[in-house]
């Protein structure tokens, strides 16, 4: 599986992106998910989807302000963010899961390059 993210850049706190993943490569079937690095920290669970689209589940900080979704069809996957904060601002990577859709990294066996959001106040 290969993962592309895209549609970062440079917002205004208060504002709104949408991230998008386009995946290639044995996909069926995968669960996917958004994580976040934000300088000098961890990488963080942002929301993860399974392969229907029917079970959805985010980090209890990112509930609110933070939507996952899908379109098999086109072998994309999307997070809204709205509401943007200047602690928002990471890079944002998308990873695909053979199993279950949860917040641990040590499920996603493939990952994207990331995509970098930078929230100015």
């Amino acid at each position: 599986v290969q993962l592309q993210a895209s549609g970062g850049g440079l917002v205004q706190a208060g504002g709104s992106l949408r991230l998008s993943c386009a995946a290639s490569g044995r996909t069926f079937g995968s669960a996917m998910g958004w994580f976040r690095q934000a300088p000098g920290k961890i990488r963080e669970f942002v929301a993860g989807i399974n392969w229907s689209g029917g079970t959805r589940y985010a980090a209890d900080s990112m509930k609110g302000r933070f939507a996952i979704s899908r379109d098999n069809a086109k072998n994309m996957v999307y997070l809204q963010i709205d509401r943007l904060e200047p602690e928002d601002t990471a890079v944002y990577y998308c990873a695909a899961s053979y199993g279950y859709v949860g917040g641990s990294d040590s499920l996603y066996q493939h990952w994207g390059q990331g995509t970098q959001v930078t929230v100015s106040s």
